[in-house]
């Protein structure tokens, strides 16, 4: 886990143009008043960002996940998340 806690650090410290985009309209509940967190592990993995209280989870993905083994793999991922 600690390594999963290290490598979510070193993803929020060089997050992408659109990670921080988002992040901008998602920080400080600005979102009908929920709170997300970023990069966040949860179930072995990092979750780009999670807001706990509705079970929302959103994933900023784009060309680094096009690839057919980056969509089975995303697959897997969230058939683990979505059954926790």
């Amino acid at each position: 886990m600690a390594d999963l806690v290290t490598f979510a650090r070193r993803l929020r410290k060089d997050a992408t143009a659109a990670e921080r985009c988002l992040w901008e309209g998602l920080r400080r509940k600005e979102v009908e008043g929920y709170r997300f967190r970023r990069q966040v592990p949860l179930c072995g993995f990092v979750c780009d960002f999670v807001c706990l209280e509705a079970r929302l989870i959103v994933e900023v993905d784009g060309a680094t996940h096009s690839t057919e083994i980056e969509v089975t793999s995303d697959a897997a991922r969230t058939a683990a998340l979505v059954a926790d």
